[in-house]
């Protein structure tokens, strides 16, 4: 946010040593500084997402000083802006600031003063812009649908293209290693999507016993074949009107791939032991653990279906690949383990989590779900580490002193955000870190303190 990273002030005044003076100041303290001789010229850059401060003269030929606030509350009420006063103009500021107007200095005026004052204001401005994107964080947040925590690029870029395609009808291929999230992409594909009232119909193909996948699927008919003594609604239809989710697709059959893509390009099925077409209303997501492109070359799996299966894809990172979110992700699943057993566990500390992001996680985020919920049932009380849990030391790979130094200084701030609420002021006196640098740090890592609120 520009208010944290370069911090903004728009300086209007029609004389030219105060601008010079004032500017000065204002960028010895580290503020970016526009300057300007009118008002006219300050409004024409002026949105409601300007992340800074303002101050402005009142007397200026043009438009003055309290005309030109009555124009910023117009663009957004909440821009804080601080009027520069004459001796005998101090009346004329108070009447102002019951308009709105921040706060007010009279001439002549110190620069610590200023600067002061711009501080306040902009800290003002930051709180604004943070509340703001909150509300509108909370409201994706309250749409149905599960949520896929993290916030590194991948992670962004994969509920980014969930995003994109949730609400259409386009048939997904999802990649990712065992235990990455695959069937959680799909939920969330779903129920951000006009089908979310109908049925999510899951369906491991590698669980399926070859000689029953068929009827799995397609149902069938009584007397189709030995034991049918009834009619069977399949997979297909149950979906009908929602999703269908086809896990491990790579372990489907040669033969009911050849019905699979029959039934993708017409949308239509014949159950088993019948000649009727039954019309389908669905979206296939499927998912697979290994490259099927790969598959295909080795003859190990239909290149048509594949393609058409791949209208869409999306790739989920490993868990290696993603180190930074598994501080977060620790202390999420140890929170849902706490309530289902009932339990408070002491939260992990620093160098605990630190451990954690060393570990090569082969069972990618399951298998860390699944360490948080030992750490919550066993705990430090009996005699087990969370590295003695998971033999995060012998699995660890090969990382530079600096990056395990970001590694463990992210997820100590991480940690301490979370412990304060994303109190700043308490976050600064818990790790003794002026408010500047934090702030900094905060956005080299991308942590937002509202996502700890």
């Amino acid at each position: 946010m520009n208010a944290i990273g370069n911090p903004q002030v728009m300086l209007i005044d029609d004389e030219e040593h105060i601008r010079v003076a004032a500017s000065q100041a204002l960028d010895l303290a580290g503020y970016g500084v526009q300057a300007f001789e009118r008002a006219d010229r300050a409004l024409a850059v002026l949105d409601a997402d300007w992340p800074g401060a303002i101050v402005s003269d009142i007397r200026m030929p043009g438009i003055d000083g309290l005309q030109f606030l009555q124009h910023a509350r117009a663009i957004d009420p909440d821009l804080p802006v601080i009027l520069i006063t004459g001796h005998g103009d101090v009346s004329m500021a108070v009447e102002a600031m019951r308009a709105g107007a921040y706060d007010f200095i009279e001439k002549p005026f110190a620069v610590e003063d200023l600067v002061d004052t711009v501080a306040r204001a902009l800290e003002k401005r930051t709180l604004t812009i943070e509340n703001r994107r909150l509300k509108n964080e909370l409201a994706v947040q309250s749409k149905p649908g599960p949520r896929i925590i993290g916030d590194t690029v991948g992670v962004q870029r994969l509920r980014q293209t969930i995003a994109q395609i949730a609400d259409t009808d386009a048939d997904v291929l999802v990649n990712g290693e065992t235990g990455t999230g695959k069937e959680l992409v799909a939920r969330a594909l779903h129920e951000n999507s006009r089908r979310r009232e109908r049925n999510l119909v899951a369906v491991n193909c590698g669980a399926v016993p070859d000689n029953l996948i068929e009827s799995e699927l397609f149902g069938h008919e009584a007397g189709a074949f030995t034991d049918a003594r009834t009619r069977r609604i399949g997979k297909f239809e149950h979906a009908n009107g929602g999703t269908l989710f086809l896990d491990e697709i790579e372990s489907m059959p040669m033969n009911v791939q050849v019905h699979l893509l029959r039934v993708l390009q017409e949308r239509a099925i014949e159950r088993l032991g019948s000649n009727e077409l039954v019309s389908l209303d669905l979206r296939v997501v499927a998912a697979s653990k290994t490259d099927l492109r790969e598959a295909a070359a080795r003859g190990e799996f239909r290149e048509d279906l594949y393609y058409r299966l791949s209208v869409v894809m999306i790739d989920i990172p490993p868990l290696r690949e993603r180190r930074e979110d598994i501080p977060l992700l620790f202390q999420h699943f140890v929170l849902v383990a706490g309530a289902r057993y009932q339990r408070e566990p002491p939260p992990p500390r620093p160098e605990q989590l630190h451990r954690l992001m060393l570990a090569d996680w082969p069972g990618n985020v399951r298998e860390l779900r699944n360490a948080a919920e030992r750490y919550v049932l066993l705990g430090e009380s009996c005699g087990y580490d969370v590295e003695q849990m998971i033999g995060a030391a012998a699995a660890a790979p090969a990382m530079s002193l600096p990056q395990q130094i970001e590694c463990f200084e992210r997820g100590l701030i991480e940690q301490q955000l979370k412990a304060h609420n994303g109190c700043i002021k308490d976050t600064m006196a818990a790790l003794g870190l002026p408010r500047k640098t934090l702030y900094d740090k905060m956005k080299k890592y991308g942590l937002e303190r509202d996502d700890y609120t």
